[in-house]
Formats: structure tokens, sequence, C-alpha cells
């Protein structure tokens, strides 16, 4: 049986950790897989109830984290040379940026046969200034060039990374997008819904508004702010968004400056026209309760939302970023704009939160839209086929 070890930056809620948790268990057992984690930010919640309900142990190395420390990541690499030599695996597989640096060189210099990197995103705009970006561009391009395959999670990320950053060449590219369990989002939604509304008062006739993610700049929250200001006197219309992170103080703050009637509901449970939910555990609760699901970032690999508002059966207004466009079905699932577009964005939020039809015939074709090109058996038998043709 070949052995693959695993590697993911942190478990932290989000995309790559339900899909390398979701490989590690289904992948069993034709692969043995040892799946190793750093550690996540003190910010972001904690998703090892993800692993541990799937019945998956874990290593954690605690000097792999986010952030860029050379003493740490020096001492993370060490740490994976060890395991490589204990573990012995056939196949190295990196999920996200700091792991795949970290495992993917630990993987180079352990003369690993098979070694692949999988871009959940990546950081070559809309997170550091054009100096730093060259560095990782450089870096990203050396270890491409000695690993065995690359993966993209949609195919506008394939011709990013081929195209505009020169990752590497198309033909070591491959593109598998991502997997999930998405019954959840499916089955008891009657139960969900009444759950979230009674939680944060809602009336039947109201609309709730939500967007689901960290709390960072590359998710661009202040566009969503800006459009519930303007939308202050649609009395029926209310927003939420549900997550945390490292700009939450400045979100507060702008929230507060344009005269938003808002709560921080874990300390303040009340009732607002813009609630700040924090994290929520239970996402297929959030969608549920929601009636429109929106994302506003700058820069996206597969947004997990977008996937989970689909499933749930939810209209979506998005920015036009990464692999969204793969995601939904645009003018059948979601209206899409361009970052900072706040004209269009406000009149694609006006337009679904009053013409009802639309917005529940948006939700309505979602189901049907992702529940085969993003369930994770497809993801287990794509990456099954990849690893079989490396292998040989």
């Amino acid at each position: 049986m070949p052995r693959v070890l695993r590697i993911i930056n942190r478990l932290n809620l989000g995309g790559p950790t339900f899909n390398a948790a979701l490989l590690t268990k289904h992948m069993s057992p034709k692969y043995e897989t040892l799946l190793v984690a750093g550690t996540k930010q003190d910010s972001e919640e904690s998703s090892d109830f993800i692993v541990k309900d799937l019945g998956i142990d874990f290593r954690k190395i605690a000097h792999m984290k986010r952030e860029i420390n050379p003493i740490a990541d020096y001492k993370a690499y060490q740490e994976l040379r060890s395991i490589i030599k204990e573990y012995k695996p056939d196949i190295v597989h990196t999920h996200a940026a700091k792991s795949g640096a970290l495992g993917r060189l630990a993987a180079i210099h352990s003369k690993v046969p098979v070694i692949l990197h999988t871009f959940h995103g990546h950081v070559f705009h809309s997170y550091f200034n054009s100096t730093t970006t060259k560095v990782f561009l450089k870096i990203e391009r050396y270890l491409a060039n000695k690993s065995s395959a690359i993966i993209a999670i949609s195919q506008r990320q394939r011709e990013e990374l081929v195209k505009d950053f020169k990752i590497c060449d198309a033909s070591k590219m491959h593109v598998i997008p991502l997997g999930f369990n998405l019954d959840r989002f499916i089955d008891n939604q009657i139960v969900n819904r009444k759950k979230f509304r009674v939680k944060y008062e809602l009336a039947d006739d109201e609309i709730a508004v939500t967007i689901i993610g960290r709390l960072v700049p590359v998710k661009n929250h202040a566009m969503f702010l800006r459009m519930v200001k303007s939308m202050q006197d649609q009395k029926n219309v209310r927003f939420f968004i549900v997550g945390d992170g490292e700009s939450k103080k400045t979100l507060l703050e702008l929230a507060r400056s344009l005269g938003i009637d808002y709560t921080y509901f874990p300390d303040q449970p009340r009732r607002a026209q813009l609630t700040f939910c924090s994290w929520m555990k239970d996402a297929e609760v959030a969608v549920a309760g929601s009636d429109l699901i929106t994302l506003t970032s700058y820069n996206e690999g597969t947004p997990v939302s977008l996937i989970e508002a689909q499933a749930g059966g939810k209209a979506i207004i998005s920015t036009n970023v990464g692999g969204i466009e793969n995601v939904v079905k645009i003018n059948g699932t979601a209206l899409l704009c361009e970052p900072d577009d706040d004209q269009l964005y406000l009149k694609h939020m006006l337009n679904l939160t009053t013409n009802d039809s639309q917005r529940i015939n948006f939700g309505a074709n979602g189901l049907n839209h992702v529940k085969d090109r993003y369930h994770y058996t497809r993801l287990v038998h794509d990456m099954m086929q990849l690893y079989g043709q490396l292998l040989h």
C-alpha cells in the first residue's frame, strides 16, 4: 500500500482543511496517509473537530505557522525531514503556501519519489508589495520545477498560475476542483433556518444577507460595509458577518464611522441591522437561515462559502476574482461584479433583495450546479487517478 504524507499549513475553518481531511479519510485503504498540520493563528477558530469527527489522528508541528519566521520555519523544516525519515512516504502532498514551501523542500532533500502541491489560493496579488511578491514567485517556480505535479483547484486558477505567473509548464499543472460533504447543507434546512433566525431575531418577512469568511484585508469586507450603509433605508433587509480575524477591530470602527446600527453579537446579543456573528462551526445553520450569500474578496481560489451556499439553495452576489466564475453559474446562481465596483455591487444587492422570484430561482439552481462537481467522492476519484499516474 503506497504511503502518503499530507502536509497542511494549519487546521482552520476553510476549504484546505476539509479537503485534506476528506482525502486522508476516503483514500484509505488504497493509500495509507499520515496527516501533518501546523499551528493556527490566535484570531482563527480551530477546526481540529473536522478531522476528529472523521476519526483521523494527525501530527501537529508547533513551529509551522502562517507568518514568516526564519528560526521557527527552519525548526519546522527539520521536523518534517525527521517525519519523512521515520514514515518513509511514497508521496508527499502539500496544501497551501507555507506547508507547500517547507514540506516540498523537506521532500526534495529527502528524495521522496512523488511530490505534489495544491494551490488552494495564491499570494501573488493583493497580499504583499511587488518586491515580496517577486521573491515568492521565484521560490514557487523553483519548488514547482522540483515537484512531480502541481494542482490548481479551478481552470481560472490554472490559467493564472501558468500564463500570468509562469509557475510551471502547463503539462505539469492539473486541475482538480475541491470536494466536500455537502449533505449537511441539504438536510435539515427547516430546522437550521429556524435556529439561525430565532437566535438573531429575524422576522419571517426579513431578508438576511450574509458574508462568511475570515476577517482579513484580502476579503475586502469594507466593500460589504459600504453597501450596508447605502441600504440603511431597506428596513426589511438585515446583514450578517460570519467569521473573525485580524481585521475585526478595523471593521467594527468602520461600521461605527459609517453610522451603521451594528452589534458584535458575542458581547452584545441584540437585534441590529448589521450583526457581527464571529465564528460559527455549524456553517449550515448560517446558510439555511440566510436568503442571500455574498463575497467581496480581492483574491480567491475556490471559495467554500459559495459552494456551500449553492448546496443550501441560496442566491449569490460576489466579486469576480480567482476561480469564482468556475464555481457559480453566472446569471444563473449568481451575479458578479469587480472588486470595489460599489455601484454595480449595490445594484445587484438591490435587485436580489427586492426581486423575490429571481432570488429564489437562483437559489433553486444552486444544488444541481454543485452537487456532482464539488462532492468529495469526485475529489477522491480524481486524486486517486493522479496519484496512480505519478507512481507509475
